[in-house]
């Protein structure tokens, strides 16, 4: 047998120096070249000077989008060191830019707890960047150096005197690398508030000079986790006021923790370790969850609340309308989980339940009538809870949940692979009909839904699994919810809400995602929740047909067709028959859709609880904030 001769030895190797390897690679370093990845070099930044707040040396940082989409990330720590590394012969800021896993984090005395896992951020953002500009001031002198794509093009130099100490970092991400640069507004200031509020008294300026008029906004919450829960919190029914708050330190562990209760019957747990968060949770959280489980349950045994022959609340009782936020600062955090985002330091969660223990029994045995109605909280999520399972078993007897009894108004498609099934849920059986004769029978079923099914916002498990459209729906999509919720049984990887462009069709989908983030969130997380977008409107002229989905993109097509032509306003889907709805809102190759993500769960929450909630107050401030973005409103 011949062997073909590969060509492949030594001189093959390509070895990446300094920077390249980010340059060559960057979605290793942070995640993406589109927007996660544009903000998280503001984030990387910012980290650095945190972790100086963190340390003691800083009090005040600020953070400045130019009119270029460039930024200014300053504060007023000791400065990064700007003298002789003893081993690389150069400034050590040259050396923290410009090499990978560098920095004061690893083992050295520079910082103590950090934020930072790796220390590649500065460097990254610098060899992510078409120009960096660094300021430090420190040991009397004002020092300033340039670099262009992660290499410098200045040296080192004296610009002079200064009394202050601290760092400037100017930058401009690099637009050869990323899919666009234009910074989001919310998006940064989300990271900010967090920020503030995980380091209490600090202060985080955030400035934004591309209007014409420069938006600002400063953060600075002098009680911490405590304010953050009281955000987190505010226009709901408080069930505990003044909120459970605490601060405990063992060893080399800080754990700080707030928790106030709401008439809602949602958890909102949120946690963090060393400023990042922990979306994977992790052990400081499974200690909250432990701590809070046995000390309710024993206080309430102590005190009459569950007799001798009653069993314990759970976990889930006992959390029901909790909004609850834990941070630790650990000397060496362990990350873990798909996205490094979860704590494995063992040692942390006996710190953390202990803690909790203690210290939330004071409070009970502090505040009696609050201790009560937290109970009695509690102790109505498990009536409710075993309410539920018994629905859930008679459900499950009827196979409507678990069965392969599909639900009789499912047109199902043939395809029997997930990842290339869609299911359209259609508003209406008109909308619905159409779509069934137009789809793409392969690979695309249809769920008519019948009227606006029920507020889940404002309803417990017993009674949302009871809903007779809900349960079509859960069937349909094969996952279960709640407990049962398991995403390897989704029948298809997109699910996409089709309703009318008008009034009850926003409200039907703003029902419908309402549901799946309170019940299949993991959906959305998955990515496989999208909405269609059909057309607000066919130009017809003898047999040609355009489709608009706004009055600009018509108006100028008029404008600049010069003809005459018939406008016809679609105001429902089953104004259009088969083959139009195909061509606009189902064919793959034509079509628009907009995915569904959650970028930031305490706003997803808050919009959710404000729109679909019981209390007309935040609702009526959220239209009239937002009614200004409100665009093809029927009235």
């Amino acid at each position: 047998m011949n062997q073909k001769k590969n060509g492949y030895s030594a001189s093959d190797i390509q070895v990446l120096e300094g920077l390249e390897a980010v340059q060559k690679r960057p979605g290793m370093y942070i995640g993406s070249t589109g927007p996660r990845g544009l903000h998280h070099l503001v984030f990387e930044i910012v980290d650095n000077s945190i972790d100086e707040a963190v340390g003691g040396y800083s009090n005040k940082i600020s953070i400045t989008v130019h009119k270029d989409n460039s930024v200014t990330v300053s504060d007023n720590g000791r400065g990064i060191p700007v003298d002789i590394h003893p081993k690389m012969g150069i400034p050590a800021l040259e050396v923290i830019l410009t090499t990978l896993h560098s920095g004061g984090k690893f083992g050295g005395s520079g910082y103590n707890i950090t934020g930072g896992l790796h220390g590649v951020g500065l460097s990254v953002v610098n060899a992510l960047s078409s120009r960096m500009d660094i300021t430090v001031k420190r040991d009397g002198h004002v020092y300033k150096q340039s670099y262009e794509k992660g290499r410098p093009v200045t040296k080192l130099e004296i610009a002079g005197e200064t009394r202050e100490t601290g760092t400037s970092i100017f930058f401009r991400p690099d637009p050869d690398v990323f899919e666009e640069t234009v910074f989001d507004r919310e998006i940064l200031i989300q990271r900010i508030r967090e920020l503030s509020f995980l380091n209490k008294g600090l202060k985080l300026v955030f400035r934004d000079q591309r209007e014409k008029e420069v938006f600002k906004q400063e953060f600075h919450y002098s009680d911490g986790i405590k304010d953050f829960v009281l955000y987190v919190n505010k226009n709901k029914d408080i069930i505990n006021d003044p909120p459970i708050f605490f601060e405990a330190k063992k060893d080399d562990v800080i754990v700080e923790v707030g928790i106030q209760y709401n008439s809602g019957y949602r958890e909102n747990l949120y946690s963090f370790a060393n400023n990042i968060k922990t979306q994977e949770g992790g052990t400081h959280e499974i200690g909250l969850k432990n701590g809070l489980t046995r000390v309710i349950n024993d206080f309430a045994r102590k005190n009459g609340f569950i007799k001798d022959n009653e069993s314990n609340l759970t976990g889930e009782d006992i959390r029901e309308g909790i909004t609850a936020i834990i941070s630790v600062l650990v000397k060496d955090p362990q990350f873990e989980g798909q996205t490094k985002t979860k704590l494995g330091n063992t040692y942390v969660r006996g710190i953390v339940e202990s803690a909790v223990f203690d210290n939330v029994e004071d409070y009970l045995n502090e505040n009696p009538p609050l201790a009560r109605k937290i109970i009695e909280k509690a102790l109505s999520a498990k009536r409710a809870r075993e309410a539920a399972k018994k629905a859930r078993e008679l459900t499950r007897r009827k196979s409507a949940l678990e069965s392969s009894a599909l639900p009789g108004k499912l047109a199902d498609c043939s395809e029997r692979d997930p990842a290339k099934s869609e299911l359209h849920i259609v508003e209406g059986d008109s909308a619905g009909g159409s779509a069934k004769q137009g789809r793409d029978r392969n690979f695309q079923a249809i769920l008519p839904l019948r009227g606006k099914i029920l507020n889940v916002e404002k309803a417990r498990l017993d009674k949302v699994i009871s809903n007779a459209e809900i349960r079509a729906l859960i069937t349909a999509i094969g996952t279960g919810i709640d407990d049962d919720f398991d995403l390897k049984k989704a029948r298809y990887h997109k699910l996409l809400i089709m309703t009318d462009a008008d009034v009850d069709g926003s409200h039907i989908r703003v029902l419908l995602l309402t549901f799946l983030y309170r019940y299949m969130r993991e959906l959305i997380e998955a990515g496989y929740v999208y909405i269609a977008q059909p057309p607000l409107y066919g130009l017809k002229r003898g047999n040609e047909i355009n489709y608009f989905y706004n009055d600009e993109e018509m108006n100028k097509f008029v404008k600049e067709s010069n003809k005459k032509w018939s406008i016809q306003r679609y105001k429902g889907l089953g104004e259009m028959d088969p083959e139009q709805l195909w061509e606009t809102t189902m064919d793959p190759e034509k079509r628009t859709i907009l995915k569904v993500t959650i970028e930031d769960a305490i706003k997803a929450d808050e919009a959710f609880f404000s729109l679909m909630g019981d209390n007309v107050e935040p609702r009526r401030e959220f239209i009239q904030n937002n009614a200004r973005y409100v665009t093809n409103l029927d009235i």
